[in-house]
């Protein structure tokens, strides 16, 4: 096991999430050694340290000679190929396993994408449904509906009794970590301390028995909602866990089944918290595999504009906005509305460049992979694949976020103004995404209505939305 400059440092990953997985390295390690496990480690520190995988892997090679490594399969491409070409190169053999932190093999999902015109989510989750049994009444799903989705989006109202993560106090090793990471990597995104990750199996299985009881029942209905001030609502909180491997998939899914047979949770909760993992967590991960390399290029709008400075400061007048970002940058964390719904969405109305956007979210999430990051970005949230993963692009103006959230009441923009000095960004900049994508976008079957809307406006009217979004344009993108 190795700590290598390279995987910490190809984007500036944020202080918290190199803190986790380092301290869940050595953690782990520790466990091993206890178990009578011989565990080569090098630590980032070490003078010796290659500052590569592939480097550590030739540096073992000369100490024992080996012909012949075993790797778990890698998440990311380029790290794939960096061992492919280290193994072509020096004329070793590397053997990949299958990662068993996933349900769906590449293999198998490349035979479920084969001969389909859309591969669409909801048919694989059905498939994966039916493999594992979760949520099953013999051949039939329960309650008789694949997906809950729509009695997931309540909005949250003030008031309501929140929980939150548990914490887990650093201990000796955790601290010599922090340290660490504050020398080393100080100019990188996000707030180091408090640190209260769990960094070992046993704390991220706490984390999910608390989550179970006290999270899980109201998770469904506020699935999508936003308060200001509450960073993490109804939400599990686990995806960094399930990603670096300290919880496993399925276990985490078969716990949220059993709450809903106990009569702990309502089955929208169970339902829509399964999907997630066993739908669209595979789901992605089969996406990118089927489409790299060259899908973290993708830009279907020919987007050019650079990420906004307070995209990595959380300055800017945008409530919502403002609030994703900073919560962002003191707990690597903000779930998948306000990815998808606030920061994604302003980041496609606005016409920044993908790549960018992808490369910021591959920075600054704990849970962050670029497997899972890039379809979430690249497809999902920027629309940059043209409509491979999602049939339209998610773009809203300020209408939603005041349906979904309390940002808009103490934000310095009106939301219910249009247009003029004043008015929410998001409304101007949404009909301007619409307008100059029509050529893309107009015979979309989902968004023929808005196009329909926009046609029957007065030319001033339309004029107005269009010199809005032209100054909100120049203030945030040419000051």
């Amino acid at each position: 096991m190795a700590e290598v400059p390279e995987e910490a440092g190809y984007v500036r990953h944020h202080k918290k999430k190199i803190a986790f997985l380092f301290s869940a390295m050595r953690h782990f390690a520790r466990e091993l050694e206890e178990d009578g496990w011989k565990v080569r480690y090098s630590k980032l520190d070490d003078p010796e340290n290659a500052g590569s995988l592939t480097g550590e892997i030739e540096r073992a090679r000369e100490v024992f000679k080996f012909v012949r490594a075993v790797v778990t399969e890698p998440g990311e491409y380029r790290l794939k190929s960096a061992l492919a070409d280290w193994a072509e190169a020096t004329g070793a053999v590397l053997d990949f396993c299958q990662d068993s932190r996933f349900l769906c093999s590449r293999e198998r999902f490349q035979i479920w994408a084969e001969g389909r015109k859309q591969l669409r989510m909801e048919y694989f989750y059905r498939e994966m449904r039916r493999e594992t049994g979760l949520l099953m009444d013999g051949d039939q799903p329960e309650g008789g509906k694949w997906n809950f989705d729509h009695d997931n989006r309540k909005p949250a109202k003030g008031g309501v009794s929140l929980p939150h993560p548990p914490e887990t106090r650093p201990d000796a090793i955790t601290e010599e970590v922090l340290d660490l990471v504050e020398a080393r990597f100080s100019g990188h995104f996000g707030t180091l301390r408090p640190f209260w990750f769990a960094v070992t199996r046993e704390g991220a299985l706490q984390a999910l028995a608390e989550f179970a009881e006290k999270a899980l029942p109201a998770f469904g209905d506020y699935e999508d909602a936003m308060l200001q001030g509450e960073r993490f609502l109804f939400h599990s909180v686990l995806s960094h866990y399930i990603n670096a491997g300290l919880l496993d998939a399925l276990e985490v899914c078969r716990r949220v089944e059993r709450a809903y047979y106990e009569g702990e949770a309502p089955l929208n909760a169970a339902e829509g918290f399964i999907r997630q993992i066993i739908g669209w967590r595979e789901y992605v991960r089969g996406i990118y595999w089927l489409n790299m390399p060259g899908y973290t290029e993708k830009n279907f709008f020919g987007a050019t504009r650079p990420l906004p400075e307070f995209y990595w400061t959380g300055e800017t007048e945008m409530a919502c906005l403002s609030a994703a970002i900073t919560q962002t940058r003191e707990e690597a964390y903000a779930h998948h509305i306000q990815r998808l719904m606030v920061t994604g969405n302003f980041a496609m109305l606005a016409g920044v460049d993908p790549r960018e956007v992808h490369e910021w979210y591959l920075a600054v999430y704990a849970d962050a992979y670029e497997w899972v990051e890039a379809p979430n970005v690249i497809g999902m949230s920027q629309f940059a694949d043209g409509g491979l993963l999602g049939s339209k692009p998610y773009a809203a103006s300020g209408n939603y976020i005041n349906k979904m959230s309390d940002h808009c009441a103490g934000c310095s923009y009106d939301v219910k103004r249009k247009t003029g000095k004043g008015a929410c960004p998001f409304n101007s900049l949404y009909w301007d995404f619409l307008v100059r994508n029509a050529d893309k976008l107009r015979e979309n079957p989902r968004l023929r209505q808005a196009y329909r809307t926009w046609g029957r406006m007065s030319t001033e009217r339309q004029d107005a939305y269009l010199e809005t979004a032209r100054q909100v344009l120049e203030r945030y993108f040419w000051d």
